[in-house]
């Protein structure tokens, strides 16, 4: 059993970055939200800050225009940027996998994470994840799986959290799909409303080769609501210790008997 891979969104800062990286995680993601404000010092420093240890730095940028995104590999310079467009139509899917080829182009030495929309759990909705993923497999690295939003009726909710891609929903993918993705492809990260409450039951359900988890490791405010770009390094730490847990007990059912 290979060591499971900690993935943790969204660390903005400096102060947040270093005291991830001494909870033992390892992939520290970051997000560039502005197409136009794109430029950010403190963004910059943070992703200094994770490249001078044994972390790896991630970055989603949220637009999808090829220039964009190499102006902003090309200042940032992360170890990983990561992909996630909805793909809610075959042009969309053609259109990223072109983006895809052109980041590996110009930037060979950045690896490339692709997340891959899994309904949410208990959703009518059954997409061909498998199909998709094989679309990207020449042009990605790792795949993550994340939650869509879908209707009762198994169509696409007209939004997500953030609209035109995937992710931050807090709730739960299908976690039967994701098995049958990371018995199908390259390391498969496990994403989608992962908190250290249920770290444990999605790894020995899903057996991926890491976890992500944004949502439910954020701050709370007094009311109770989550706060954006603000961790709970408590929640970050128990999440770590679970996969830990997780990993320890996949080595231990491997191993063979005295």
């Amino acid at each position: 059993m290979k060591h499971l891979i900690v993935q943790i969104y969204e660390i903005q800062t400096p102060a947040e970055s270093e005291a991830l990286i001494e909870l033992g995680v390892d992939h520290i993601g970051s997000v560039v939200l502005s197409e136009k404000n794109w430029k950010d010092s403190e963004l910059k420093e943070t992703i200094g800050v994770v490249a001078s240890s044994t972390s790896k730095s991630s970055m989603i940028p949220l637009f999808s225009d090829p220039e964009a995104i190499c102006r902003v590999l090309d200042y940032y310079r992360p170890d990983i940027v990561h992909f996630c467009e909805n793909l809610a139509d075959h042009e969309n899917t053609k259109t990223a996998i072109r983006c895809q080829e052109n980041v590996r182009r110009r930037f060979p030495e950045i690896a490339m994470m692709r997340s891959i929309p899994v309904p949410a759990s208990g959703s009518p909705c059954a997409l061909s994840v498998i199909d998709i993923t094989r679309l990207f497999e020449p042009v990605s690295d790792y795949f993550l799986t994340d939650t869509l939003l879908v209707k009762d009726s198994g169509s696409l909710e007209g939004d997500q959290p953030v609209n035109g891609f995937v992710g931050i929903t807090g709730r739960t993918c299908d976690w039967d799909i994701a098995a049958r993705l990371t018995q199908a492809a390259r390391p498969v990260i496990l994403a989608g409303g992962i908190s250290p409450d249920n770290v444990f039951d999605g790894i020995l359900r899903v057996r991926p080769a890491g976890v992500d988890s944004c949502t439910l490791t954020n701050a709370r405010g007094p009311s109770g609501s989550m706060i954006r770009f603000k961790k709970d390094l408590d929640r970050v730490r128990r999440l770590v210790q679970e996969t830990r847990r997780a990993e320890r007990f996949l080595q231990d059912s491997l191993a063979p008997s005295q």
